[in-house]
């Protein structure tokens, strides 16, 4: 099937760019709320899934054991920015467990934010590992790994205890197998796995409400989001799509991006989640699309309704601060 248009970009009075993808909203038992487009279809979660990625930090003790709080646990969640917190926090959390930022195998890279990378290349000479924007997430899996005895050499492969333990978790929660035919490296060097959009969105939903988990799992899943959503800057940082929605609603939206168009969230309260796509990989498009969509869970509260919904519908300007054109989401996402 043919994936509908969710956004469109225009300049002047004519539309110069349209966004075709799908987004679906499901609860705990699964049932579809909302959904446009093949929701069947599988998609790289990308870095949307790290939440999962982190449940092992929390269920191997480690994280109990090095004492981490929120921001540990938000940062073993991110993408963020390489700012000097983020770093910072993730060489702290490496120490905790003994080693430092050489064992990390995530590689190193300036910051995706220009703001960011230029700070960078004022102060540093090279980026190092700890800039990576998953740094955090990579801590997580050394901690883990270290406080229950694995070997650290290559923990970023398939094979490893480390990965093979994260392939548990995630077929668990989205009930999809995973194996070598639907695997693919991601950016940081792990593996990354081929989903059915709608089985992403009910690992999410199913870590939102802690339906079908053992106790345990529901206890950390709940952990995980709850410090996303208390520290948000930690999961991706100044500016960035990720920070604003959470602190739109503070402590009630959890939301965590993805490379190539992805994103997912989750509205704990209301017991709902949701994963999206845009077809061509826009990040500008997912960010309109998990706005929209949020908000259309918001219409009761007038003023967050209205602050998601302009993080999804923005103006564009030129570097004279000319207005050139805006970035819109169609009526299929509005509410």
């Amino acid at each position: 099937m043919a994936n509908p248009v969710l956004v469109e970009v225009t300049r002047g009075n004519l539309v110069e760019s349209r966004h075709r993808g799908m987004v679906v909203v499901v609860d705990g038992d699964g049932k579809v709320v909302f959904s446009q487009g093949d929701v069947e279809a599988g998609v790289f979660p990308r870095s949307a899934c790290k939440a999962m990625q982190a449940l092992p930090l929390i269920e191997s003790g480690a994280a109990d054991a090095h004492a981490f709080g929120n921001q540990e646990l938000a940062l073993a969640c991110s993408s963020h920015n390489g700012e000097a917190a983020h770093a910072r926090l993730a060489g702290t959390m490496l120490a905790a467990a003994g080693v430092d930022e050489s064992v990390l195998e995530c590689g190193a890279h300036w910051s995706f934010e220009q703001p960011v990378l230029i700070n960078q290349a004022r102060l540093l000479d090279r980026p190092s590992a700890l800039h990576n924007n998953c740094s955090g997430k990579h801590a997580g899996f050394v901690c883990a790994a270290c406080h229950t005895g694995k070997d650290l050499e290559g923990y970023v492969r398939y094979e490893h205890p480390v990965q093979a333990e994260i392939r548990g978790v995630m077929e668990s929660l989205t009930g999809a197998a995973l194996a070598v035919d639907n695997c693919g490296v991601d950016g940081c060097s792990i593996p990354t796995y081929a989903v059915p959009l709608k089985s992403l969105a009910h690992g999410f939903a199913k870590m939102a409400t802690g339906t079908g988990l053992a106790p345990e799992r529901a206890k950390a899943s709940r952990r995980l989001i709850e410090a996303c959503m208390a520290e948000p800057f930690f999961v991706a940082g100044t500016g960035r799509a990720c920070t604003r929605l959470m602190e739109t609603a503070p402590g009630r939206i959890f939301a965590k991006t993805g490379a190539e168009g992805v994103f997912c969230a989750a509205i704990p309260e209301q017991g709902i989640a949701i994963a999206l796509k845009c077809e061509d990989g826009t990040t500008r498009a997912a960010e309109s699309m998990v706005a929209a969509t949020l908000a259309r869970f918001f219409t009761e509260e007038p003023d967050i309704h209205a602050a998601l919904m302009a993080q999804a519908n923005r103006s564009m300007s030129n570097w004279n601060r000319i207005h050139v054109g805006d970035i819109r989401v169609t009526d299929a996402l509005v509410a």
